[in-house]
């Protein structure tokens, strides 16, 4: 269970990070593209390179269209993505100022109390979005330029909020052994050296 659990957790982190690489391409081509697009329509090139200028300008040269529907639905799949490796590898953003003059098992306690609020927490985000999910699809809303339905971004967010469940779950079921045994079982993030 351990090793599919990591898999997992790995496997969506690399998609999301795929998707990421890709949405900043694109983000990158559009805002070139966009200022282009601006340098084209200047006075210079409208009266000195015309015909340049226009030739360029009907190849479609611009910022891409829907770009920021596409990053927006993106970058939620990336944050749903990433969520599942954070949680296996204890790499949440921790302050541990009061927790650092505890003993090592009270730390353990305090990891495994916190680790069963965040799976409750994402639990609950993973439930809102599905009820979201189901409204956008009931409602047949679009998305305003590319068209696309609004549920197709809830949908895979929600299918990398699943494995985020699945892994949350496990964190904090071994989270408690640990505290109970004293054992080490799942990597654990020691803060910034």
């Amino acid at each position: 269970m351990h090793r599919l659990i990591q898999f997992l957790a790995r496997f969506t982190a690399v998609i999301g990070g795929l998707v990421l690489t890709a949405l900043i391409l694109m983000t990158t081509v559009s805002i070139i593209g966009r200022t282009t697009n601006k340098v084209l329509h200047s006075d210079f090139f409208q009266t000195q390179l015309n015909g340049l200028s226009q030739t360029l300008l009907d190849l479609g040269i611009g910022e891409v269209n829907g770009n920021y529907e596409l990053l927006e639905a993106g970058v939620a799949f990336a944050i749903f993505s990433f969520l599942p490796i954070c949680q296996f590898y204890g790499s949440h953003a921790t302050v541990d100022i009061f927790t650092s003059f505890l003993s090592k098992r009270a730390n353990r306690w305090v990891v495994a109390f916190w680790e069963v609020i965040l799976t409750a927490v994402i639990l609950l985000i993973i439930w809102r979005l599905f009820e979201g999910m189901q409204r956008y699809i009931g409602n047949g809303e679009t998305t305003l330029f590319l068209q696309f339905p609004v549920w197709w971004a809830y949908a895979a967010s929600f299918a990398a909020g699943t494995i985020s469940c699945f892994v949350a779950i496990y964190c904090a079921v071994i989270r408690v052994v640990e505290a109970v045994t004293g054992a080490n079982i799942l990597p654990s993030e020691q803060g910034a050296h």
